[in-house]
């Protein structure tokens, strides 16, 4: 009760010291029961219009969600600097089960991987913690969430963060040791101006728009009349003609309308050629080969050495930088020190197919690398009650968990054709041996 209490007397909030608070609470519309309301979900992170009608949505939620698949705890490393245990921490529920009251923790790092596309850098915020960091040492994470960075200052960064208590978005100011600032490694190919990503958004914006133009009800047709339009008065005639047409064929219910027999009507099949598909289709093969993508990898098709090129090359940098980031902030010198650290994990087995698990298995067992209750759960078995299934031995070896050898025991047919063989050999080198 004692700890409790000093955690409670000591613990800190990011939005307590802010000056807007009172005020804040006194503009706020709610509902008396349970407090601000919403006609959708406030605190999600949303797209923005320029990639509301692109392939780029599709292809960013695609590489957030496979990063967002491998999972980061809390953990403690050996003197060998090998993972040793998980720790125990408010910190590694939030990186494991639930980063705030509104995100579960796969949610959490999905809008960490979406900000950072969108954005070009993030900001993880430390909402609650036990004790202030401002203060100290020692703090340890309770909730946590992702900010924008709106303001860059030399120790500092104002960042907007939903604030789950106001119900709202608020920027506040927060020291850079507390909140981990994390850049995106591909800012280069994805944020910068002059990047293959915005290049290619820019083309499918004009693409939209072009398409919009074409498809926007219009006849797209020219009236030949049967005089010359040299003069003003016959150019005054020609637009009150041309009104003329527009209001037949405006009040007409069927859309029909009539012409003079003099009159010729030429159409306009198509609108005029561009080259934006092409350009589209070369920026699109340019950001798959910049990115490690490929369209296999887009549609579920892809083969294992694909997967694994793309996980290697895109997927693992933009995750340790996050990993990194959190580290470096979240976890002091000291902590670091006594072995602490944040590590990643990828089920690697995923990407096998069944035919090669049972050999993948054979090996790690007969080699002694891992014991059959680790195996186990990778097709689907619970661990085994038995001893020996977490002990790491060689079952197919005699003494080591195989059968055991009777020395009494009568001998195979095999060994049994094997000693006559050798006793015939022996026979004929003996009467070799006394004939010479």
């Amino acid at each position: 009760m004692a700890r409790i209490g000093a955690q409670l007397r000591h613990a800190w909030n990011a939005f307590q010291n802010d000056s807007e608070e009172k005020s804040l609470q006194r503009e706020r519309q709610f509902d008396p029961w349970y407090g601000s309301q919403s006609g959708h979900r406030p605190d999600s992170h949303q797209l923005r219009r320029i990639n509301d009608k692109t392939i780029l949505t599709a292809i960013l939620v695609r590489m957030a969600v496979d990063a967002a698949l491998v999972q980061m705890r809390h953990v403690r490393l050996d003197d060998n600097g090998q993972y040793s245990e998980d720790i125990k921490s408010y910190l590694n529920e939030c990186l494991t089960i639930e980063a705030n009251i509104d995100q579960a923790a796969q949610a959490f790092f999905l809008d960490i991987y979406m900000t950072m596309f969108e954005d070009g850098e993030l900001a993880i915020v430390p909402v609650d913690t036990t004790i202030n960091p401002n203060t100290g040492g020692g703090w340890d994470i309770q909730t946590m969430r992702v900010g924008t960075v709106k303001q860059w200052y030399p120790k500092h960064v104002k960042v907007s963060v939903w604030d789950e208590n106001v119900g709202k978005r608020r920027d506040i100011v927060i020291d850079k040791g507390i909140a981990a600032v994390i850049d995106n490694p591909f800012y280069a190919v994805m944020n910068d101006n002059a990047s293959v990503v915005k290049r290619l958004a820019r083309k499918l914006s004009i693409l939209d728009t072009v398409d919009e133009a074409s498809a926007s009800g219009k006849l797209d047709i020219l009236i030949q009349l049967p005089y010359p339009l040299r003069g003003p008065s016959k150019k005054r005639q020609a637009e009150e003609r041309q009104k003329e047409l527009e209001l037949q064929l405006r009040g007409s219910q069927y859309g029909i309308g009539y012409i003079d027999v003099a009159e010729k009507v030429v159409q306009l099949n198509r609108p005029a050629e561009n080259n934006l598909q092409a350009q589209i289709e070369y920026l699109v093969n340019l950001m798959y080969t910049q990115f490690g993508l490929t369209p296999e990898i887009m549609n579920g098709s892809a083969d294992e050495a694909a997967m694994l090129n793309y996980m290697h090359r895109t997927i693992y940098p933009i995750v340790n930088a996050v990993r990194e980031g959190m580290v470096r902030t979240f976890l002091t010198k000291t902590a670091r020190s006594q072995g602490q650290t944040i590590m990643q994990f990828q089920d690697l087995f995923k990407l096998v197919p069944l035919s090669k698990l049972a050999e993948i298995i054979n090996v790690l067992s007969r080699n002694e690398i891992a014991t059959p209750n680790e195996v186990r759960p990778l097709i689907g078995l619970k661990p085994s009650k038995d001893p020996n299934a977490d002990k790491l031995q060689n079952s197919n070896m005699p003494g080591k968990g195989g059968p055991a050898v009777d020395p009494n025991a009568p001998a195979s047919t095999d060994q049994m054709f094997q000693e006559m063989d050798q006793a015939i050999t022996d026979a004929f080198s003996g009467l070799s041996n006394v004939g010479s």
